[in-house]
């Protein structure tokens, strides 16, 4: 696998159409090739940043983007933990790094960004198989440091599945599901960074383990990807809570 980070200008409110922030930057792709984004600039160019100012109160945007949350005075880092479209994510994914002074939230609809991404890239090209990758950083349980998620995803199937194949000794694997989306996220993010690098994009090439599609994911693809919390492995921990709802 080969990941090539993109070194751009710093986004602001000023880049309003994230097409032309690719189309600035991507300037080359291969077959077979996924671009990566950050869902940052995705959502600066949708506007959808807010003042940190005495007139904003990050509570209340919390709670306006979530699903369910805890109040930021559940824990000592005073840090909101929430369910925001399906998946657990410090404060909603609202993000303060990088911001010039702005609240930066998730995107509205990265599916449909993802989605229309791909397909302008695909006819520019001139290719068949591509893929497009938008993606967040989050927490991991008990250990420090953030890795990255995959929040939207298209042209290539999300997930290996290894249950009922054998492994090396016979026996059938019971659970076992390899995640594409999330671990290319992850080796994504190494070579962009969480910091001052100004890479928010990356091409990945030489990625035999990836199955292409030359479609969008169907919506059994994207459910696929979610685990209600009552049949999660974590369902002990997510029930023993009392979660606040939030308007989501």
């Amino acid at each position: 696998m080969n990941i090539t980070p993109i070194k751009t200008h710093q986004i602001t409110q000023k880049d309003s159409d994230i097409i032309s922030v690719v189309d600035q930057y991507i300037l080359d792709l291969s077959e077979n090739s996924i671009l990566v984004i950050t869902s940052k600039i995705v959502a600066i160019a949708q506007g959808r940043i807010v003042p940190m100012d005495e007139k904003t109160d990050k509570d209340v945007l919390i709670a306006n983007e979530s699903q369910w949350y805890l109040p930021r005075s559940e824990n000592k880092y005073n840090v909101s933990m929430t369910i925001t479209r399906n998946t657990l994510v410090a404060s909603a994914g609202i993000d303060e790094s990088n911001g010039d002074g702005y609240y930066i939230l998730w995107p509205e609809d990265p599916q449909k960004v993802a989605n229309t991404i791909r397909e302008y890239l695909k006819n520019k090209f001139s290719l068949k198989h591509i893929g497009v990758l938008i993606t967040d950083s989050r927490t991991t349980p008990m250990r420090w440091g953030v890795t990255a998620l995959s929040i939207a995803f298209s042209g290539f199937m999300p997930l290996k599945d290894y249950i009922g194949k054998p492994d090396i000794f016979g026996r059938d694997m019971v659970h076992t599901k390899m995640s594409i989306v999330d671990n290319l996220s992850c080796a994504a993010a190494l070579v962009m960074g969480e910091g001052s690098e100004q890479t928010p994009m990356a091409i990945v090439t030489e990625v035999p383990f990836v199955e292409f599609v030359d479609r969008n994911p169907t919506e059994e693809e994207l459910k696929g990807l979610q685990i209600e919390p009552d049949e999660d492995l974590y369902a002990p921990l997510l029930k023993s809570v009392k979660w606040l709802r939030g308007k989501k």
